[in-house]
């Protein structure tokens, strides 16, 4: 089953994207010694959705920058270069809430729960809006973890009108952009390969 679920890696990128996980597995530990275990609670959450784009099989460059991308965002967050660098958090929103949701995208049409883009009259614009609607709805959930993070949690977690807006405001360009380039970013349609096709007429 696990191998059906992920099948072994072709090629250098695929087993780049593979290292990439290792990676992360490996920085669990080290978060957790070195930084508490709040941050390697961090880590594994990141380590776990870093599987997803394998077990989607999209583009092994998708793959990587998924990796990347995550990788890059929770390590800024243990090593607090949001509070020391204030302006990091507008790219890291523009990217990793890119990445997020169009993995949520494809995640939900593999499932059946919404149409495929590539099968509507307008595939482009129909990604390029789902994916944005989602983005924004993953924005405004990570504000909500912000919120309870700030007021039960570490008052040291920023948060206010501004830096909410804002990120939220990103975090939909990025969705935006992830939904224009979808089809690249797969290499196929994000139905499963085994779908049945519609009958002709």
């Amino acid at each position: 089953m696990i191998r059906t679920l992920l099948p072994p890696a072709r090629g250098s990128a695929e087993r780049t994207a593979d290292g990439l996980r290792v990676l992360a597995a490996v920085c669990i530990v080290v978060a957790g010694i070195g930084w508490g275990p709040a941050s390697g609670a961090s880590l594994a959450g990141v380590t776990a959705g870093m599987f997803l784009p394998r077990l989607l099989r999209v583009r092994a460059s998708f793959d990587i920058a998924f990796g990347i991308g995550v990788l890059v965002a929770v390590w800024s967050s243990v090593l607090q270069i949001y509070i020391t660098t204030r302006w990091w958090d507008v790219p890291m929103h523009l990217l990793t809430n890119g990445l997020w949701a169009a993995v949520v995208y494809i995640s939900l049409v593999r499932l059946g729960v919404i149409a495929d883009a590539a099968t509507l009259p307008r595939p482009m614009l129909s990604a390029a809006v789902m994916t944005t609607a989602l983005g924004l709805s993953l924005g405004v959930t990570w504000e909500i973890w912000e919120w309870i993070g700030h007021t039960y949690i570490d008052e040291g977690i920023l948060v206010g009108y501004n830096d909410t807006v804002g990120d939220l405001f990103w975090g939909g360009v990025g969705a935006l952009v992830a939904g224009l380039f979808l089809p690249f970013l797969t290499n196929r349609s994000v139905r499963p390969e085994s779908a049945p096709r519609a009958a002709e007429h």
